[in-house]
């Protein structure tokens, strides 16, 4: 399966969402980037590689520490690259989009390909739905007063302080990342078991090794916690901006696919760096809309779509990056007020 949430374009003048799908495809934002993608992964292959030669040749020093800080950035640039992987935003057939997801996702990072794409798919197409999007299940924390009055266990212990405890509960979100693509193992529907686990493990069997044949014992677990904990902080990061303090959905609320998608998604305003730190993903809204788009024609496609919008009068959000933190950290806590006015359980 891969991700495709955007409905087809009917032929007719048709809905809102295919007025504003054919003034994309006037602009021709869908074609693909070969020569673009070639770049960039070229370049992020030459690094990963570049990383891994320079662990061998410093061997066993402290500064491995410092190359702990730039594997955590390597593996969410190749997650990124993963997740444009399975929109099809790279290559056109699935087969190809398949194989070098498996190779990025599992092999790479040692993150399951396929269990991640049916998690992100059912996020795309019904992105903040308390039900139906698996992004805001109530597992670790609440998103909605309706949870937060349901919560129990861990979520109600967790949600009275969850704003504070957020960002440090994102440096275990690379080992909740292993865990959960472990776990998805054991599912029989899931496809590809057999490479899904060779790859996998694969990873995993050549990280500790060359962690513990190159660095002393105490070196390679602290290498270990440093890079696990950055990667996952900066995962999380990448995409706390994106919806979460955005209007929540339940039950039947089905708004059409275009407000569907705007009114739940925030935009973070970009500039070159902030548009290669997160992948283009800051650049929401567009891509919950467009999700095949490739990248680098998310930032084009912004002022098609925010224009169309108010000439709608749909609420389109952006804000920087810092504030869009805020916003989720504020929702994060007013949504944990029942809880710290709630007695604790005796």
């Amino acid at each position: 399966m891969t991700i495709d949430a955007a409905p087809p374009v009917p032929s007719s003048t048709g809905s809102d969402f295919a007025r504003l799908s054919r003034r994309i495809n006037e602009a021709g934002l869908l074609k693909r980037r070969p020569g673009y993608y070639t770049v960039r992964i070229g370049l992020l292959a030459a690094c990963y590689l570049g990383g891994l030669a320079a662990f061998v040749a410093l061997g066993d020093t402290w500064w491995q520490l410092l190359l702990a800080v730039v594997f955590a950035v390597l593996f969410g640039q190749v997650a990124l690259v993963s997740h444009d992987l399975a929109h099809r935003q790279v290559f056109r057939t699935r087969k190809l989009s398949e194989v070098a997801g498996l190779v990025a996702g599992n092999l790479g990072v040692g993150m399951s390909y396929g269990w991640w794409m049916d998690k992100h798919t059912r996020h795309h197409a019904n992105p903040n739905h308390e039900e139906l999007d698996p992004d805001v299940a109530p597992d670790i924390l609440v998103w909605s007063d309706d949870q937060a009055r349901a919560s129990r266990g861990i979520p109600r212990f967790l949600g009275r302080w969850q704003a504070f405890l957020f960002f440090p509960l994102l440096t275990l979100e690379g080992l909740n990342l292993h865990v959960a693509s472990v776990r998805a193992l054991l599912n029989p529907k899931l496809r590809r078991r057999g490479i899904e686990a060779t790859l996998l493990f694969g990873h995993f069997a050549c990280y500790l090794g060359a962690l513990f044949l190159v660095l002393s014992p105490g070196k390679a677990l602290l290498f270990l916690v440093i890079h696990q904990a950055l990667w996952g902080l900066y995962m999380g990061s990448i995409f706390a901006p994106n919806h979460k303090g955005m209007p929540m959905l339940s039950g039947d609320d089905r708004p059409d696919f275009l407000r569907r998608q705007v009114l739940t998604s925030r935009n973070v305003r970009g500039n070159w760096f902030v548009d290669n730190a997160l992948g283009g993903l800051n650049y929401q809204i567009e891509h919950h809309l467009f999700p095949s788009m490739p990248s680098p024609h998310l930032r084009r496609a912004q002022p098609i779509v925010r224009g169309y919008c108010a000439e709608l009068g749909v609420p389109y959000t952006e804000t920087g990056l810092f504030d869009s933190y805020a916003q989720a950290l504020r929702h994060l806590h007013r949504v944990g007020a029942s809880l710290r006015d709630r007695p604790s359980p005796e």
